[in-house]
């Protein structure tokens, strides 16, 4: 099955610089992550990404406020491992999940240039990124699962795990990429989706990874279709229409 996340915006638009004597009564455009979520809610798209942005809005806080104003969009945020423990961001997300009835994913952006990760106070370098990655993930998904205990190279909990309401929802659906010997074995370990670039050696990357879905980063329904047809269900599109990607979907759909 073959299942479009449209790829929202995560910078809003400065205001209007206006005289003094002229009074703006228009609402303000303010939330243009939440416009295309709702949009593509309404056009039946199966998801959407809120990218990880350096300069940009929080992914996590804009996809609570993407869950709060969508009814069935499955909504995937990626963010860096070093931005938080994974106890405070299994325990964010929990309660996200608890308020939108678990359609709540992750994408961890775990291979960062590393200006942009020094500049974020992470000063990790080579397969240790992808070593901390393993640990946050599995402490993530034990304290969610109740009584947990974990010591580890980069992590450490005694006697930790939520109790019931927290541990009722799902875990986030884990969405992973990359390449590398170390990226793969992260997703063999923990992804639910890989997902690729284009130009990635998809016949024998997928041999590499049984049983998981695959996603790719498409700029047309054409390059969609055209990866369909190489086992890739999960396919992630930037719009700046999203009605008119949404009708262009169901119309291929129904003449297919």
């Amino acid at each position: 099955m073959t299942r479009l996340h449209v790829v929202l915006p995560t910078r809003s638009p400065a205001a209007a610089e206006l005289p003094a004597f002229v009074t703006d009564v228009r609402p303000a455009r303010t939330d243009p992550a939440g416009r295309a979520a709702v949009a593509a809610d309404l056009s039946g798209l199966a998801g959407a990404l809120v990218p990880f942005d350096p300069g940009g809005q929080e992914s996590l806080t804009v996809a609570g406020g993407v869950l709060r104003r969508t009814r069935h969009l499955r909504v995937v945020a990626e963010f860096h491992p070093g931005v938080a423990t994974p106890v405070y961001a299994a325990k964010l997300s929990s309660s996200l999940q608890r308020f939108a009835a678990g359609r709540l994913g992750w994408r961890l952006a775990v291979d960062l240039d590393p200006a942009v990760a020094r500049a974020h106070g992470d000063f990790l370098t080579g397969a240790e990124r992808y070593a901390r990655a393993a640990e946050f993930l599995t402490v993530a998904k034990g304290v969610w699962n109740g009584p947990f205990d974990f010591r580890g190279a980069f992590y450490e909990v005694v006697a930790g795990g939520f109790a019931p309401p927290l541990s009722a929802p799902p875990f986030p659906e884990v969405h992973l990429s990359g390449t590398s010997p170390e990226a793969l074995e992260l997703s063999r370990r923990h992804a639910d989706v890989h997902v690729f670039s284009p130009g990635d050696d998809l016949a024998a990357l997928t041999r590499e990874l049984p049983g998981l879905r695959y996603g790719m980063h498409v700029t047309s329904l054409d390059e969609a279709e055209e990866y369909a047809a190489r086992g890739v269900t999960e396919f992630f599109l930037p719009a700046e229409d999203v009605y008119h990607l949404g009708e262009h979907a169901k119309e291929r759909a129904l003449a297919g």
